[in-house]
């Protein structure tokens, strides 16, 4: 029985020997297939932003003081012919730019003045001669003259109710004769109403000569 006993421990104890040996073997197979898998990267896939700063190279540190900062500003402007140019070059792109809106290119104009309709509803009220243009330049002259002599103050400002009385009147009278040829040359608009009507009392109110567009016909041509 003890030689048996000593033969079946023996036994066991090669047994666990091998197991351990397999276990080892299987360990060892686990870790050289991990490290085959990441030996050709060995690091996580970079962000999309840190493969593009890399790209673009460092960012630069912010300036610690405002000597820093102004030094850095005028770096990057270049030197002074380089800025000359640069604003000589700005200013002849608006002048461009204004010269194309008040000759009436619609690419360049207000949101408020593109489109056909209010290039037609412009064009009747330059064809027009409106008394609402002379309110600006004769209220002026009203309320100059009542420093001159504030004697006429009751009388000027009689006569500026008179003038805004006509000037509503006008206002009015302007805005059914717009949309009524309105819906006659464009019958699908939906721009039409109190927005036409005041867009052309607003148009007739400015001096000729101040309004942007400028006016495409004169007064008394037909449209």
């Amino acid at each position: 029985m003890k030689l048996f006993r000593r033969g079946e421990s023996s036994t066991t104890d090669e047994g666990a020997d091998q197991t351990a040996d397999s276990d080892g073997g299987s360990t060892a197979v686990s870790i050289s297939k991990a490290a085959t898998a990441t030996e050709g990267k060995g690091r996580p896939t970079p962000k999309r932003r840190d493969a593009e700063g890399k790209r673009r190279g460092p960012v630069a540190p912010a300036p610690l003081t405002a000597k820093e900062a102004r030094a850095r500003r005028k770096a990057t402007r270049g030197n002074r012919q380089e800025r000359k140019a640069a604003s000589a070059e700005r200013r002849i792109a608006a002048q461009d730019r204004r010269a194309r809106m008040l000759a009436g290119e619609d690419k360049y104009l207000l949101p408020r003045d593109q489109g056909p309709v209010r290039a037609f509803v412009r064009d009747i009220v330059d064809a027009r001669r409106n008394l609402v243009g002379l309110f600006m330049p004769m209220a002026l002259v009203l309320i100059l003259s009542m420093f001159v002599a504030p004697a006429l103050q009751t009388v000027v400002t009689l006569a500026m109710l008179v003038m805004m009385a006509f000037m509503i009147a006008e206002g009015f009278l302007l805005g059914r004769i717009v949309n009524g040829r309105v819906r006659e040359r464009f019958p699908d608009s939906t721009d039409t109403g109190y927005k036409l009507g005041w867009y052309a009392f607003v148009r007739a109110s400015q001096i000729r000569k101040m309004r942007a567009p400028k006016p495409r016909v004169g007064p008394g041509d037909s449209v």
